[in-house]
């Protein structure tokens, strides 16, 4: 018994080294994303860009939504359309974009109230109704809660332009609502697990899209099924950057960071956002969400402790990883710009929460979202040749 548990414990202190490792190249990588994005002079080009449509589906009224709304009207750029949608006539978000458009006179803001269902996926449904008001080509679909720069749309629409490139995704931080333990603990399981995740991907190869931002051509969205192939879909954003990879065209990061709102009130909140995500996850990409176990080090210098213990090297090994898990969160939240102490001194209930939710999300293919049950569904794996992405993305 004795034997086992030492070997349960070298083995565990693999793992936590691997995820040191990763957790501190992924900081690297996000930090010098930020540095390249605050160093370059944003110009438009000398060609005059092409018009876009920012399309924004929403769903009630939400913490922080009239600032993250806000935030897109307000981009340096020559010619943009703004569509907002509802499904209700008595949605709550109604009345904060009727006060942006009073605020937004010289703006091309549009609302669009149509509840006609498309499929399960009511956030799909929500842009088939507004599709059809989109005046451009270039088409920018964000969720309601991200918060962009001034330069956001320049960002977007030129990486579009690059050869190759079929859709464009960006980057996103978590930002709470108010500064509440929970949420705290929320956002950071995006900040400093899923962005170095995605950082560390890109790195090796994967071209994933993330819902903060999917830009495409309208001619790229026809040929890919339009909306309507995405109806049926809780992962709406993997599948449509699936469809186009498919169609042998490239995913690119824009250079420019987005925040999302972290909003959840509770802990049961906390738990079954996180506990849907993982199950979307989990059912689009079971080996990636597997191996992402790998990114909680702190988890498995605890087992060592456990399972070595009281040999007082496990003691150090422990406070070692630690002391590499703060100073890359720190590392990561410095460039963000916002540090999070509390979360520092309580790692290791972080990543034990981590840890429960991989397990409770290992089964199930039914999720909970905005008042609605969804089944996941998984997509075909993609045979069709990928365009090579060009370097620097």
């Amino acid at each position: 018994m004795a034997l086992a548990l030492n070997w349960l414990g070298y083995a565990s202190a693999c793992l936590a080294l691997a995820g040191c490792a990763q957790s501190a190249i992924g900081a690297g990588l996000i930090a010098t994303f930020r540095k390249r994005e605050k160093r370059r002079i944003v110009s438009l080009p000398a060609a005059r860009p092409p018009s876009v449509t920012v399309l924004k589906p929403l769903h009630g009224d939400e913490p922080l939504l009239e600032e993250a709304l806000r935030s897109f009207c307000e981009q340096d750029y020559p010619e943009f359309q703004i569509v907002f949608g509802v499904q209700r006539e008595h949605d709550s978000a109604i009345a904060v974009v009727r006060r942006i458009i009073q605020d937004y006179p010289d703006r091309d803001i549009a609302l669009v109230i149509d509840g006609t269902p498309h499929g399960t996926n009511r956030k799909v449904a929500n842009l088939i109704n507004m599709y059809p008001v989109a005046k451009h080509d270039v088409l920018v679909i964000s969720d309601s809660d991200i918060h962009v720069q001034p330069s956001y749309l320049h960002d977007v629409v030129s990486t579009l332009a690059r050869p190759g490139i079929g859709l464009v995704t960006t980057l996103y931080a978590g930002l709470p609502a108010s500064a509440s333990l929970i949420r705290e603990f929320a956002s950071s399981q995006i900040n400093h697990n899923f962005m170095p995740g995605v950082m560390m991907s890109r790195l090796l190869g994967r071209q994933d899209c993330l819902g903060a931002t999917m830009a495409l051509t309208r001619t790229m969205l026809e040929q890919i099924g339009g909306l309507a192939a995405l109806a049926d879909h809780v992962a709406d954003d993997a599948v449509l950057g699936q469809l186009v990879r498919a169609h042998g065209q490239g995913i690119a990061l824009a250079p420019c960071m987005t925040w999302t709102t972290v909003a959840e009130p509770t802990p049961r909140a906390m738990i079954d956002h996180e506990l849907r995500w993982g199950r979307t996850v989990k059912n689009v990409e079971p080996v990636g969400y597997g191996l992402s176990a790998m990114q909680l080090p702190l988890f498995w210098s605890s087992v060592v402790l456990v399972c070595c213990w009281p040999a007082q090297w496990a003691l150090w090994f422990f406070a070692g990883v630690w002391a590499v898990r703060s100073l890359s969160a720190i590392t990561i939240d410095l460039s963000v710009g916002r540090l999070t102490p509390s979360v520092y001194a309580l790692f290791p209930l972080r990543e034990w929460l981590s840890a429960a939710i991989m397990v409770g999300s290992a089964k199930g293919k039914r999720v909970e979202w905005r008042g609605q049950t969804l089944h996941i569904n998984r997509v075909a794996p993609i045979t069709s040749p990928i365009h090579p992405v060009e370097p620097g993305d």
